[in-house]
Formats: structure tokens, C-alpha cells, sequence
């Protein structure tokens, strides 16, 4: 059986500009997450989370919202708000693990506290009939946190739980724990999703035959780094398209020229996509001269023109095989 690939969403990165033109011009992913929704204590949905889920930006994809929250209150209010545009199903965010968000007792903050896990849980089932899933990382201090976690998820119709197989205090440091996400397996009822680490072709397979009962997984920043990636594993082949580097060329004018449109000024577009080449660059033949290229681009004609020889040069090293 076809695996099932899904985005993993990125805080910045992967909103509907984003997944719109990765669908059109890579493919390779079955559904895609938004970035989650954060109340800060306000029973309010800022702007750009209404534009991120509206449906006319989401027209030819599927798309599951999320929420990052430890408020029973705050997810009821969302869950409601995402069915009135028609979603049916919302992702709980227990996964993130950056400090500011952890310290505040939610995402991967959270996995500690299976009392609030249930307060939540149980609000969300008993007022709403939105479809619940799971975005998870193992814990927050150690892996055992999640197996706790699971007694009181057990007691829930849950859709899924997606696993990024690392505790929140890495971050992103260090190798994924596949002996802990094992361990995983065998101590739920519910379905699990893969996620961490999967960055190409070859380290798919190794999880995929580490993990014979998972058939779904997610890709999260190995998607940005390398667009290429899910289409990839889904023909099977190691083999990037001829025409990589124009693909590539075009979708990056795409996004640019529409954050371009919704941002203001020269500065906040230089940073969005000096955000996007730490990921891009890593495709390159050489990661750290291509993302200083574009670091060092101080106004946009020079960006435009570090971007132009960035392309022209990677294929002319393809042209040279």
C-alpha cells in the first residue's frame, strides 16, 4: 500500500502561499496542516489565520487547521470557528518546542500535564463534533512523558496522533529517537503518524522499513529544504526532474512575487525569504556560499540578481555530470 505524505506545518513558512504554489509546482503531498492558531488569551482570530484558512485560498488542496492552546475554552471557540468554514477536522498542537511557547505550558510544554490534556479533550468532545487529531513530539523532558499522555488519549475518538519522534528540550538538535517512537507503537489505540528527520529518499526508506505499521508520514522543514522530496518518494526515484532548476526558479518567483504583494517594504520581504534560503540553500552545491549570497543582497535588485546566478550556477554543476 502508498504511503501517505503530509506537510508538516512551519510557524513562517508554510501558509497558503506557500502550500498553493508547492502543490502546483512539486506535489507529492496528500494533505497539508496549517500553521497553528494561537489565541493569546483573547476569544479573537488574528487576520492572517482567517486568510490562511479561508476557503477560496485553499481551493485545490486539502487542508487540516491546527491550534496551539492549553485553554479548553480557546479550542472549543476554534473548533467552532474552523467548522463555520467548513473544515471538519482540528489539529492539536502538543509538539511545538520553542521556549516562549513551552514555558507558557503549551506544545510540547504540555505532554506533562495529562490532566489539562483531558479538561480540553473532554470540553472539545462534549460541545463540539469536530474531529480531533494530535501533532505530538515524545515530551517535553523525556520520552516517557507521552506514554502517560496516551492513558488519558486512549479515552478519546481521536483521529490520529502525529509523532515528531524527538523531545521538545532538543528542539530540533540531535538525532531522532526511534527506539523511543517504537515504543509508541505498542501503547495506543490510536493510529500514528510518522514525523522527523525524513530529508530524502533513502532516509524515508530506512523509516519505513523501520516501521512497517505506519503508513503515513509527515515532512516538515526536509519539505522546504528540498521541494523535490515528496514527489520523489512517491514515484520512487533518486532522480530529480531535468528541468529541476527552472521548476525550482519558478515556483520561488511565485512566492515571492505574491509575499512580496502582502508584505510592506524591502526589509520584512528580505527577511521572509532569508528565512526560506536557510532552508533552500541545503539543496545547493554549496549550502553555505549560496545562503551568504543571499544574505548579503542588501535591496531587492540585488536579490533578484543573487537569485539569478544562484540558479544559473546550479545548472550549469548539473549540466557538468
Amino acid at each position: 500500500m502508498a504511503s501517505t505524505l503530509l506537510s508538516s506545518p512551519l510557524q513562517g513558512f508554510t501558509d497558503f502561499r506557500f502550500r498553493n504554489a508547492f502543490n502546483h509546482y512539486f506535489g507529492g503531498i496528500d494533505t497539508f496542516y496549517s500553521p497553528y492558531i494561537r489565541l493569546n488569551g483573547k476569544l479573537k482570530i488574528k487576520q492572517s489565520y482567517q486568510d490562511d484558512l479561508l476557503p477560496e485560498n485553499n481551493t485545490t488542496l486539502e487542508v487540516i487547521p491546527q491550534i496551539i492552546t492549553n485553554d479548553p475554552e480557546e479550542f472549543v471557540y476554534v473548533a467552532k470557528y474552523v467548522q463555520s468554514l467548513g473544515y471538519k477536522e482540528l489539529n492539536w498542537n502538543l509538539g511545538c518546542p520553542y521556549p516562549m511557547v513551552t514555558k507558557s505550558g503549551m506544545g510540547s510544554g504540555l505532554i506533562c500535564n495529562p490532566e489539562r490534556i483531558n479538561e480540553v479533550l473532554y470540553r472539545a468532545h462534549n460541545e463540539t463534533d469536530i474531529l480531533v487529531s494530535m501533532k505530538m513530539r515524545m515530551g517535553y523532558e523525556n520520552p516517557e512523558e507521552i506514554l502517560a499522555a496516551f492513558r488519558i488519549l486512549d479515552h478519546y475518538p481521536l483521529k490520529n496522533i502525529a509523532i515528531h519522534a524527538r523531545i521538545g528540550k532538543q528542539l530540533y538538535k540531535g538525532p531522532v529517537d526511534l527506539e523511543a517512537f517504537e515504543k509508541c507503537i505498542g501503547s495506543t489505540k490510536h493510529k500514528l503518524y510518522y514525523n522527523g528527520d525524513i530529508t530524502s529518499v533513502s532516509a524515508f526508506k530506512a523509516i519505513e522499513k523501520r516501521f512497517p505499521s505506519i503508513d503515513h508520514f509527515m515532512i516538515g522543514r526536509g519539505l522546504i529544504a528540498d521541494p523535490f522530496l515528496p514527489s520523489m518518494i512517491k514515484n520512487n526515484t533518486l532522480e530529480y526532474p531535468p528541468n529541476r532548476w527552472s521548476i525550482f526558479s519558478e515556483f520561488h518567483d511565485t512566492i515571492y512575487q505574491q509575499y512580496d504583494e502582502y508584505l510592506s517594504g524591502p526589509t520584512p520581504i528580505k527577511m521572509k525569504m532569508l528565512g526560506f534560503w536557510e532552508f533552500f540553500s541545503q539543496s545547493t552545491s554549496n549550502p553555505r556560499k549560496t545562503y551568504k549570497a543571499i544574505k548579503k543582497a542588501s535591496n531587492p535588485v540585488k536579490y533578484r540578481l543573487a537569485v539569478d546566478q544562484i540558479i544559473n550556477a546550479e545548472m550549469k554543476v548539473k549540466s557538468a555530470f
